[in-house]
């Protein structure tokens, strides 16, 4: 039988072109592996080999409670409500230094930090609690001359050119820091540019008596410093210091020339809020 003639041309034309017909053949087969390589065989299941740029698929965070901070997101700290209200536990003190201090707790005007408030007529200092609650209260020495104002440039002077009319304890509201003073020793610096600060009672001068003075029950005997509050060590070890070595606190100095309001004016302006009514012990008029 013979042979159509289409299929004889296309023997010829293979026979002559067999070269090209065998390349064509390789890159047939070569992309046919090629795919049986990287397309899956069925659905979801991985290729032999990941074709290139290939995208890791999103793995979703787990939070270990052992990891490392940096490793994990932490959601901001939102610290709790304050519960604020004057609690002086029985504690004498005079009608400004609570009238101050109940102010100071129906005003959040400490923020969230411990506050002090120094009666400079009785020689007294009362240490709180951010929301008023009452720590501790002891007799200080303060500076010998009376007077709510620093003299200009005192804090840059030396020691001994202090004269005794310039000795004065500042009045105010003050941003006080813990620190260290040239000794050096611990210190809460009330007002650092005064060189104020608050900071154990030193019995270096004997002649001064300061440790019989703190135990006197006579304000102005308390009168000695050049401006500094001394404490008694045990109340700065135990009271003073471990509320205000880590952030410092607000202290508030009553005057003892100057009205209340001149100092703190918005005393004048701000009705009389609960906290003094709240804590119920009547001021001591001695104090």
């Amino acid at each position: 039988m013979s042979m159509p003639p289409v299929l004889h041309r296309a023997q010829e034309w293979v026979h002559q072109h067999r070269g090209q017909v065998e390349r064509l053949l390789q890159i047939v087969l070569l992309g046919a592996a090629a795919i049986v390589l990287v397309v899956p065989l069925r659905p979801g299941a991985r290729p032999v080999i990941p074709l290139f740029f290939h995208a890791r698929p999103a793995v979703a965070a787990v939070h270990h409670p052992d990891a490392a901070p940096h490793q994990q997101a932490r959601a901001p700290v939102v610290p709790p409500p304050l519960q604020r209200e004057l609690d002086m536990k029985g504690e004498p003190a005079s009608r400004d230094a609570r009238r101050l201090a109940g102010w100071v707790v129906d005003t959040a005007d400490n923020g969230r930090l411990n506050f002090a408030i120094l009666d400079k007529r009785n020689a007294k200092v009362f240490v709180f609690e951010p929301g008023g609650r009452l720590i501790g209260a002891s007799p200080v020495l303060l500076g010998y001359a009376a007077g709510d104002d620093t003299v200009a440039g005192i804090g840059t002077r030396p020691i001994a050119d202090v004269k005794p009319w310039e000795r004065t304890t500042p009045a105010g509201r003050f941003r006080a820091e813990p620190g260290r003073n040239a000794l050096p020793e611990d210190v809460l610096w009330v007002d650092y540019a005064a060189a104020v600060s608050m900071h154990r009672v030193r019995l270096s001068n004997p002649a001064e008596h300061r440790a019989e003075r703190l135990k006197s029950r006579n304000a102005q005997a308390r009168r000695i410093s050049y401006g500094c509050i001394n404490m008694p060590p045990e109340f700065f070890e135990q009271v003073l210091w471990p509320n205000f070595k880590r952030q410092g606190g607000i202290v508030y100095v009553l005057p003892e020339k100057k009205r209340l309001e001149q100092v703190f004016p918005a005393l004048a302006t701000t009705p009389a809020g609960t906290s003094i009514a709240r804590q119920g012990t009547m001021a001591s008029p001695s104090m």
